[in-house]
């Protein structure tokens, strides 16, 4: 079944910015507001960039669709309702979890904004007889987590998403089997703490066991990919199905964020330098082909110029070939904006520094790959795609249905992305 054509411009724009997660929900929004002359800005807080570009896309709505009707949600919204609903061109605020509820798009209400913190139940949307289209995405993204229990001195989400919260397998399974049916051939599982699902559910299972399950009760998935992880969290199910399991993408991203020790105790992470290296080292002995991904922070408080060397090492002996890097950012309430900060100049050196040898490490992956056949699924409009190991794959000289499954013989690089042909 070919996947649905991308709204068209009569219908809401839903404008996602920041995680996966927030994707999956916007598909859910975009179903709860059809037909409705609307922008929704589903905004993201994990940096003072990322709320400076919600800012910015909400000006540029209004200024591309000033009879719209303008509603802000997602984690910027929830952390600062006022501020944004202050805004000349915002008609509405709703929060992180009501906006999950039909309710909340039929109100009236100018702000609706709940208490994060005291909300113990996640994804109410699974409960409702619609599948969401996903909008021409060829990927299909579902909620399994939300919130987080850890406290980063850096991170702000926990304020906007609250503490962690499992949805149930059964619910998971269905919402997959359903998307399978609809014509999704990977669907990737998200979380704003993934590996921590499952401890509040009754008989506390873990990450594994739901992956576990998945795979066993929709038989026709091919391809399951999982967004970011906490490597401390990895234990040995999950390790063997991420190594063993052939419909799990070779691709495992974790959140890393530095790679100095006395930083990592700073930011109130859970693992060491060396740890973080001997997993990668582990999962690539059992699983040659598993592409590594990172969020890695630049400039964190207090980090001199060794620590921030021991980060930029991370790259290499860590083999990262899809690295997220962040100069750090100070969040309002957060202590690390009570430390003693770097300067911006140096944050900003220390993460191009960073991008410079990611980008090397990631021209040489690529490089390695030219020649080999790759299963790309096939993206919008057609001529692209991402193999299993979510290398960036063009193919212009084909245009092939999105959604399908294509044999792409790799035949050169421009030391970013693949280009080749189909096989």
């Amino acid at each position: 079944m070919p996947i649905p054509p991308a709204a068209s411009r009569a219908d809401p724009d839903i404008i996602s910015l920041g995680c996966r997660l927030n994707i999956a929900e916007s598909e859910t929004i975009r179903a709860f507001v059809a037909g409705r002359n609307m922008v929704v800005v589903n905004s993201c807080a994990v940096t003072n960039t990322a709320v400076r570009e919600t800012r910015d896309r909400i000006r540029r709505a209004r200024r591309d669709r000033p009879g719209a009707e303008i509603v802000v949600t997602g984690c910027a919204a929830q952390i600062d309702p006022s501020g944004f609903a202050a805004m000349p061109e915002v008609d509405r605020v709703i929060g992180n979890v009501d906006k999950l509820t039909p309710a909340a798009w039929a109100s009236a209400e100018p702000v609706i904004v709940a208490d994060i913190m005291a909300v113990r139940d996640t994804a109410p949307h699974l409960a409702e007889a619609f599948t969401p289209a996903f909008s021409g995405h060829a990927r299909a993204f579902v909620e399994v987590q939300n919130g987080c229990d850890h406290r980063c001195t850096f991170c702000a989400i926990p304020f906007g998403r609250g503490n962690s919260r499992s949805v149930p397998a059964g619910a998971v399974i269905d919402r997959i089997g359903a998307l399978v049916d609809a014509g999704h051939r990977e669907v990737v599982l998200t979380g704003v703490d993934l590996t921590s699902y499952g401890p509040d559910l009754p008989g506390a299972p873990t990450l594994g066991m739901l992956v576990e399950r998945i795979l066993r009760h929709v038989p026709a998935l091919e391809r399951l990919r999982l967004s970011s992880l906490d490597g401390i969290e990895i234990d040995g199910r999950l390790f063997d199905l991420l190594t063993g399991e052939k419909r799990i993408m070779p691709h495992v991203h974790l959140s890393l964020q530095a790679g100095d020790d006395m930083i990592l105790k700073r930011m109130k992470r859970r693992h060491s330098r060396q740890q973080s290296v001997a997993l990668v080292e582990r999962l690539k002995r059992a699983r040659g082909d598993i592409a590594i991904g990172a969020d890695l922070i630049a400039g964190f408080p207090t980090e001199d110029d060794a620590m921030a060397a021991n980060t930029l090492a991370l790259i290499g002996d860590c083999d990262i070939v899809h690295a997220h890097i962040f100069p750090y950012s100070e969040r309002d309430g957060t202590p690390a904006a009570r430390m003693p900060q770097v300067a911006m100049p140096v944050r900003k050196a220390r993460a191009a520094a960073l991008r410079a040898a990611a980008a090397e490490r990631r021209r040489a992956w690529l490089a390695s790959l030219v020649g080999s056949t790759q299963q790309i699924l096939v993206e919008r409009p057609g001529d692209r795609g991402h193999a299993a190991n979510f290398a960036d794959v063009r193919f212009p000289a084909d245009r092939l249905d999105v959604g399908s499954i294509a044999a792409i013989k790799i035949t050169a690089t421009d030391g970013k992305n693949l280009t080749g042909t189909a096989a």
